[in-house]
Order: structure tokens, then sequence, then C-alpha cells
């Protein structure tokens, strides 16, 4: 099987700065000691070369790492890119997912100087948001889908050809339907299966619901990824349900895998992560295992 994986992070901590790895944040997936360590191209080839006989990563799509945002995101992309032309690399990442400030009154300028760069294909700015949990509060300016300065911003990707990587809690799901209701032009995927943090049946419920919500939208995909992200010692039969109803829900044309990696390597290796996907989708048609494990990455990230 040659797989995109279609979430990864790089960061090189002697040059670039990411606040969230120089200090203790509370990260909801607890202790981060582990991956507090540069972690580059090198790094993740070497993590993909484990994977078992007669797989081979082909491709990959990098996700914004929380670069410090009080610099320039375009840093991030214009390094990224220098690391996806440099020998040695294979090319990746072949596609980057950059941070942008969508409420930024100069987000236009922004978006056009990350269009500049080849691999560049789009968006994510994490809106994770919780009035009640501190660690899963990720911004601390309430409710940006909301806010009209945002969605302005969100509405100018469809300017650049850019998509927008849905990062959210379950309690936002149907808020997010809303959104891509409202914007249909920007092609969205959504990030790590949705985030099902709890796991309790109103939790499940409230998941459930919000996928089937944002479903609705044809132009939005799903990553499935991070189920393990805050369970230590998950199993592939604890993530089954998860991956299972998920392609259920959006259908195997709208779903792709990814590893998340080097966060998820808190609590798995790489070819655990991919072991599991292949084995609970191994009695589904060739033809869709190709599409989640490839093809889709093809399309939505035109890589």
């Amino acid at each position: 099987m040659n797989i995109i994986d279609t979430h990864h992070h790089l960061w090189d901590l002697e040059r670039n700065s990411y606040p969230w790895l120089k200090r203790d944040v509370g990260h909801f997936a607890g202790d981060y000691s582990k991956i507090r360590r540069s972690y580059m191209v090198k790094d993740f080839l070497a993590d993909a070369a484990t994977l078992p006989g007669g797989w081979q990563l082909v491709k990959s799509v990098h996700v914004q790492a929380e670069w410090d945002h009080e610099q320039d995101p375009v840093g991030e992309t214009a390094w990224l890119q220098k690391v996806a032309d440099s020998p040695g690399s294979k090319g990746v990442p072949n596609g980057i997912v950059a941070f942008a400030d969508l409420a930024d009154p100069r987000v236009e300028d922004t978006l056009a100087r990350h269009a500049k760069h080849k691999n560049w294909r789009g968006i994510r700015h994490m809106l994770n948001h919780s009035q009640d949990n501190p660690r899963l509060n990720f911004t601390p300016r309430g409710d940006l889908m909301a806010d009209k300065h945002w969605r302005a911003g969100y509405r100018l990707l469809a300017k650049f050809n850019g998509s927008f990587d849905l990062q959210i809690w379950p309690w936002q799901l149907e808020a997010a339907a809303r959104l891509t209701g409202d914007i249909p032009e920007v092609r969205v995927v959504l990030n790590h299966t949705g985030l099902p943090y709890a796991r309790d049946a109103a939790a499940m419920r409230q998941w459930r619901e919000g996928m089937k919500a944002l479903a609705e939208r044809p132009h939005v995909a799903c990553k499935i990824s991070a189920l393990g992200m805050a369970h230590r010692g998950w199993t592939t039969e604890f993530i089954r349900p998860f991956v299972e109803e998920t392609i259920s829900i959006f259908g195997a044309d709208r779903c792709m895998f990814a590893s998340n990696f080097p966060v998820d390597s808190l609590t798995s290796s790489y070819a655990a992560i991919w072991h599991a996907y292949d084995d609970i989708t191994s009695k589904l048609p060739q033809s869709d295992r190709q599409k989640l494990f490839h093809d889709n990455a093809v399309r939505y990230y035109r890589v």
C-alpha cells in the first residue's frame, strides 16, 4: 500500500520559535516533554521507514505547528518549502497547511504571500474553544466562527484556492456545519476525527450528531487521526468504532488517514497507528482502501 500521511508536523527548536514546546502550558494530551525536541524531516522519514513490509509513504501534508504567532506566519511556510526542495527530503512535505489569523485586517496580504510557495495548500487556524476547561481552550478570543471579521478572512481563502483545516471540539461541530453552509466556496478538511475527547454516552451522542451535521456539507472531508492522542494505552479495538462510524458518516470518498506525528508518538509508534487503520479497514473493498490511504489525499490536498 502506498500511503499519504495527511497530517504531521516538523519543527526546528534551534532556529524557529514554538512557544508551546518551550514551556509546559498544560496541553490536554498531558506531559509532552518527550516531543520537546527538534523533529526534522529526517526524523519523520525514519519513522515512516518503520511501516510494515509492502507499505510505503509516498507523500505527506504538513499542518502548521504553532510557530510563534508574534512572528510572520509565512516564515514557517518558507522554511517548509526549503525543506521540501532540499536533497534527501523526497519532496516531503508535498503539501503545506499554514497558519494565518483570519481575523487580522492584513490577512489578505498574508494569504497572498503564502500562496507564492508552490506547496502551500491552505490554512489551519485552530478554533478549539471551551468556556469550562482552560486546558481545552486554544483561543482566548471566544467563538471565532461567529466573528464577522474572522468570517471575512475565511471567505478570502477561496480567492487563493486555499482550503481550511478545521480543528474544533465535538460541541462546536454543529456551529461549523452552519459556517460551512454559509460559505460553501471554501473547501474544508475536518481535523482529528472531530476530536472525540470524552467517551461517555452523552459525549458520544454529541460527537455523532455533530459529525452527521457537518457531513451534510458535500465540500467537507474528514481526516481520521489523533484518536489516541489523549488516551495512552489505546488499542485498535478502542479506536475502531470512531474509524468505522466516521467512514460511515462521511463515506469512503471523503475520509483520509493521518499519523499526527510526532504528537501521537506520545501514545504510540508510527507503525502501530497505520497497522490499526489497516486492520480496521481490512474488510472494505480495495478500491475504498485505496481512497482512504492515498487517493482522497491527492484530490483534497492536490499533492
